[in-house]
């Protein structure tokens, strides 16, 4: 990864106007946040700019308007949940490019933070428009871009603005580089990657990056089922790509090649039916009954699992190894996140973990704190993983 210049570089910046791309894009609940998640991530930058002075704007998109207008989309609303988090006031410009903001913004008191409106009320944001860009430049004597959960939209906020002001990671962007730097761009071997989840499918291209990445490649949830077909193993009525019987096979092909050891699961929990508490089997693969699904990892590949961390000084999660959100499927990623998380705070490894139902999951296993670094950016991260470059990453490190 080039270096990128992060607020440590910024100098003096009082009176100064900066542009702070943040993700704002939280889930609302009969209009109100239901989780403040992303808000608390941006408060180490914006705090920060505003207690050296600055006049913060941050930029921001909400939903999927599609470049129109629409009120039940505008930032105004999470301003009082950003003002809460932030324990101080926080303003709001409705507007993102254009004189009149341009007008607003430099009456802004040193210090102030403000929130613009919704960026993807313009057509030219998600189309990385020149004409928007410039607009938006208006506003800014700096840019920054704190959220890499859109760092993978080559949009107008999220890499146009960084080609045409002096540019700059926030502290939360800066942190997640650092972790995905420490984790898959020069990490300390052996490193693990435990890779979840429904559907092969969706996760080729990260499969296919990381067996040349890594030295153990751990493959759970509905995917492994595919894997497992694919090697003759009868799984029943369990969730599978059939089709990509072949891709499996080539996947595992490549694995050897790269001396990847690919681990699949050797016994698993079964039942009859997915629901929650049914009753359930822990069976060797090759006893999986023609009636019953795989939904979780058996206690003894767990095991095995575990001393494969105890190995390893880096791992990189992506994924449930279990149907997790439905119990008791969810045993075998507890389990093994617990201890992922013990050999974190002994100081033997250094774990990363991303994406949305990892995250749900490591919570639930009540270790999430207890990671390395855990990101909540989705597509983001899950890009990262297939080793692609993030334009939002790339125009900073260029800038």
């Amino acid at each position: 990864m080039s270096a990128f210049r992060t607020l440590d570089d910024m100098g003096d910046v009082r009176g100064q106007r900066v542009l702070v791309r943040e993700d704002l894009n939280v889930p609302m609940v009969d209009g109100k946040v239901s989780d403040d998640t992303r808000l608390r991530a941006t408060v180490a930058t914006l705090a920060e700019l505003a207690d050296r002075g600055a006049k913060v704007f941050v930029l921001a998109h909400f939903g999927r308007p599609k470049g129109k207008i629409d009120p039940a989309m505008s930032l105004r609303q999470v301003v009082p949940a950003l003002s809460a988090v932030l324990g101080r006031e926080v303003g709001f410009l409705d507007g993102c490019a254009g004189q009149s903001i341009a007008v607003a913004g430099h009456k802004m008191a040193d210090g102030s933070i403000t929130v613009l409106e919704n960026t993807r009320f313009h057509e030219g944001e998600e189309a990385n428009d020149e004409a928007l860009i410039e607009q938006m430049a208006k506003l800014g004597d700096f840019y920054i871009n704190d959220a890499f959960s859109a760092a993978h939209r080559a949009h107008a906020s999220t890499e146009g603005l960084a080609h045409v002001l002096p540019a700059f990671a926030g502290r939360a962007m800066e942190a997640e580089l650092v972790a995905l730097e420490k984790a898959l761009g020069s990490p300390e071997h052996p490193v693990a990657a435990v890779v979840g989840g429904a559907k092969v499918s969706s996760k080729l291209d990260v499969l296919k990056h990381l067996v040349t990445r890594v030295d153990h490649l751990i493959i759970g949830g509905g995917m492994a089922n595919t894997f497992l077909a694919a090697r003759g193993v009868n799984v029943g009525k369990s969730l599978c790509e059939h089709d990509l019987r072949d891709t499996a096979l080539e996947i595992l092909d490549h694995a050897q090649a790269a001396n990847c050891t690919v681990h699949l699961p050797y016994d698993v929990v079964v039942a009859t039916e997915f629901r929650a508490n049914p009753p359930v089997r822990t069976v060797n693969v090759h006893e999986v009954q023609p009636n019953e699904m795989i939904l979780d990892i058996g206690p003894a590949a767990v095991e095995a699992l575990a001393d494969v961390l105890k190995t390893c000084r880096t791992l990189v999660w992506n994924g449930p190894l279990g149907a997790f959100e439905t119990p008791p499927f969810d045993a075998a990623t507890v389990a093994l996140a617990r201890t992922a998380a013990a050999l974190t705070e002994a100081g033997q490894l250094v774990s990363v973990a991303g994406g949305g139902d990892t995250v749900a999951a490591l919570n639930q296993a009540g270790v999430a704190d207890d990671f390395t670094f855990v990101s909540t950016a989705g597509g983001a991260f899950l890009e990262w993983m297939e080793g692609k470059e993030l334009p939002g990453v790339a125009a900073l490190t260029r800038s």
